[in-house]
């Protein structure tokens, strides 16, 4: 595969993530937010990487050989739940509140959907591209854009989105488990997930191919969930944010 083809293919990892942003957009569709606030959201989850690789690497330098001594389990738990899930939760979570929590558009709690699943998939896109464009051939490109495509990009912007609408129900209705709450039923998900793959070498390594084998199932299993609580999480928004604008509508003679 010659540099132009791999460069082009890379560079096409963005595509599931820009389907995904129109697909939210389109969800959103009747009071939709300000173009420019959903970009901004965007842009801020791919900026998210930059302290997601700094703070992965300050914890990975202050633990990680306690955790790789204690043994390969436990090494891959750790870069399951906590360099992955947690870091990379709290990083996208942490820009898309300071770019766009107290602006004046985010004003109904499907808002939080849409913010914080942008800014999933714009981190998701990023990622995408990086891991696309480590591939050797054109075989392992394709399978990895595919796989990425159907599981880890819509993951994104679940396990963000789910973070989004509940600090959103608690701000504008008080209720639900709040941010800490959505953060936490997002890692639990993304770390999951990711410890289903991270597994695969060290019970491989010890003969437990069945388990492996077994494990590759929870990836799916993990996004359908995902998507599942995030499509019932937009449909119980639209019910509030309609109910709530009926309500503040004029009176009609």
């Amino acid at each position: 595969m010659d540099t132009q083809t791999h460069v082009l293919i890379a560079a096409s990892g963005a595509v599931p993530a820009l389907i995904l942003m129109a697909y939210f957009d389109w969800l959103d569709r009747k009071r939709p937010e300000p173009r420019w606030t959903r970009r901004k959201a965007a842009f801020f989850g791919m900026l998210s990487v930059i302290p997601t690789l700094a703070l992965g690497a300050f914890v990975a330098r202050a633990w990680g050989d306690d955790v790789e001594a204690a043994g390969p389990y436990h090494t891959a738990l750790f870069h399951s739940f906590v360099l992955a899930a947690a870091i990379e939760e709290a990083c996208k979570m942490a820009l898309v509140y300071w770019a766009v929590w107290h602006h004046k558009a985010f004003d109904e709690r499907m808002d939080g959907i849409v913010y914080a699943a942008r800014a999933g998939l714009g981190f998701a896109m990023v990622e995408n591209i990086l891991y696309l464009s480590v591939q050797g051939d054109l075989q392992s490109v394709m399978v990895v854009w595919v796989l990425r495509a159907l599981l880890a990009v819509p993951g994104h912007a679940v396990w963000t989105g789910i973070m989004g609408y509940c600090a959103a129900r608690a701000k504008f209705d008080k209720a639900g488990p709040g941010l800490l709450g959505g953060f936490v039923f997002a890692v639990l998900l993304h770390g999951t997930y990711d410890a289903a793959i991270f597994l695969q070498a060290p019970l491989r390594a010890d003969g437990n191919d069945a388990i492996a084998n077994g494990l590759l199932i929870v990836p799916l299993a993990v996004t359908y969930i995902g998507w599942r609580a995030i499509r019932r999480a937009a449909k119980n928004a639209l019910a509030l944010d309609d109910a709530a604008a009926a309500r503040h509508a004029p009176a009609t003679a």
